[in-house]
């Protein structure tokens, strides 16, 4: 699915790159290998921020969280 997502925003990026040129609207900064680079960047924030979600909620960091391991270490459940 993500994939998808990002193959779908990398196709719209260079059909935008094809319709500006071909209106005769050039950016020198934007090219086939800045989209590729725009989307490998995308895709590892996204991977990033759902590893950082992951180790939050699996871990007893909040306070929240630490009163909920009190609370297991007290019913021998942890």
């Amino acid at each position: 699915m993500k994939q998808d997502i990002f193959t779908l925003l990398s196709g719209f990026l260079t059909a935008l790159l094809l319709f500006l040129a071909s209106v005769g609207i050039a950016f020198e900064w934007l090219n086939q290998e800045s989209i590729n680079a725009f989307v490998v960047l995308l895709g590892a924030a996204v991977a990033l921020i759902i590893n950082a979600r992951a180790v939050w909620k699996n871990t007893y960091v909040s306070k929240e969280a630490q009163d909920q391991k009190r609370v297991l270490e007290r019913n021998n459940l942890l």
